[in-house]
């Protein structure tokens, strides 16, 4: 009985480890595929571009390079060609920007389709006759 239970837990234990072996197996390969897949084209758009982020006008160096990061325009990380028309570089802050933005417009948080009526008062509206008076005493 008790060989029994220790081959029991010895079969337990092997299944328990696999499983987190394999995960961590496919994620490993799935960060090598997109680090691959990256570097093609991040490679590509550093030679072709200027180390500049095309949002906030940041520049780039060999020290910070690694802050750069190439943007797909139509968000599709497939679609990489040659001339490089569908790519822009942007700094890390600019790129998680652009898409929070897109994950708002997804879920419809726009400016456009908000209901706030715009500003109605105008602080400059008299201040011809205010500055004539002014003048006058």
């Amino acid at each position: 009985m008790q060989a029994l239970q220790v081959t029991i837990e010895a079969q337990v234990n092997t299944m328990a480890t696999d499983k987190p072996n394999k995960l961590d197996r496919v994620v490993a390969e799935a960060r090598q595929a997109r680090e691959k897949r990256e570097q093609g084209y991040r490679e590509r758009a550093l030679k072709m571009y200027p180390h500049i982020c095309g949002r906030c006008g940041r520049e780039f160096d060999r020290s910070n390079l690694h802050e750069l990061t190439v943007h797909h325009r139509d968000h599709n990380h497939d679609n990489n060609p040659p001339d490089g028309s569908n790519w822009e570089l942007l700094c890390l802050y600019c790129h998680d920007n652009e898409h929070q933005r897109q994950l708002e417009a997804a879920r419809g948080y726009t400016s456009e389709s908000s209901n706030r009526s715009a500003a109605t008062h105008n602080p400059f509206a008299d201040l011809k006759a205010m500055m004539d008076q002014k003048k006058d005493k």
